[in-house]
């Protein structure tokens, strides 16, 4: 009489629970993409930055929105240089301050406790975050053209593109959650990585960043608001 066959062996709960959680959290498998990417992209740049590699790139991008021969005049009517000043505002610390109250109190209010801790954590965090990395890398800010905004900080990584990524991704996620079809929340989304992109752009134009600056911010700002979001969601699961 034949033997049964051993049952194969189980695997690890850990195992288990990453395998239910691919079946069934498509959007946080897009966030984990998201953190990976930003993760890679900035240590990229940040290796190119170190070793000079992009200075050719940042120098070609800053004079391309300049008028030829005369650094201290950017591309385009003077009306453009004023909206590229409001719209870099818009990721300065006052305005993003403003927003994240606002948000914090409707989400405490709404008794939506968990929200209201990934808004704590991402904001500050961040904020403490890029404040420690130009203090580290120490890059002096271009001096091949004009500033056409007043700047007191180092360059790398901008904070701008980097607090602007954090903020508006993080509160682009929370209304997305809350919105109840697919086009609210692609449109949600679209205008948080709209603006992001925006204030980035700002940065350059102004004269104020070299490009390697904005694009480190972007993709840190990004890869720090998905991970904050991802660690606050997922939590949860992997306790079950």
């Amino acid at each position: 009489m034949d033997r049964p066959s051993p049952s194969p062996a189980r695997p690890p709960n850990l195992v288990v629970r990453w395998g239910r959680l691919a079946a069934s959290q498509g959007v946080p498998l897009l966030a984990l993409a998201v953190f990976a990417a930003g993760l890679l992209g900035f240590g990229l740049l940040v290796d190119a930055v170190s070793e000079g590699e992009g200075h050719r790139f940042d120098e070609t991008v800053l004079l391309a929105l300049r008028q030829p021969g005369n650094p201290g005049e950017p591309i385009g009517p003077a009306w453009l240089a004023l909206t590229m000043a409001d719209i870099t505002a818009l990721g300065g610390i006052p305005v993003l301050g403003i927003f994240g109250l606002i948000a914090l109190g409707y989400l405490l209010l709404a008794r939506q406790g968990r929200a209201a801790l990934l808004l704590l954590v991402s904001l500050p965090g961040g904020l403490v975050l890029n404040t420690l990395l130009k203090r580290g890398f120490d890059r002096p800010r271009p001096e091949l053209v004009a500033h056409m905004v007043e700047v007191h900080t180092t360059s790398f990584p901008s904070g701008h593109a980097m607090l602007s990524a954090i903020g508006y991704l993080t509160l682009g996620t929370l209304l997305a959650g809350a919105a109840t079809g697919r086009r609210q929340q692609s449109y949600i989304l679209g205008v948080a990585v709209a603006l992001t992109l925006l204030i980035g752009a700002s940065r350059v134009y102004l004269g104020v960043h070299w490009p390697t600056d904005v694009l480190a911010g972007w993709c840190l700002g990004a890869a720090w608001a998905m991970g904050c979001w991802l660690v606050l969601r997922l939590a949860p699961l992997l306790r079950r």
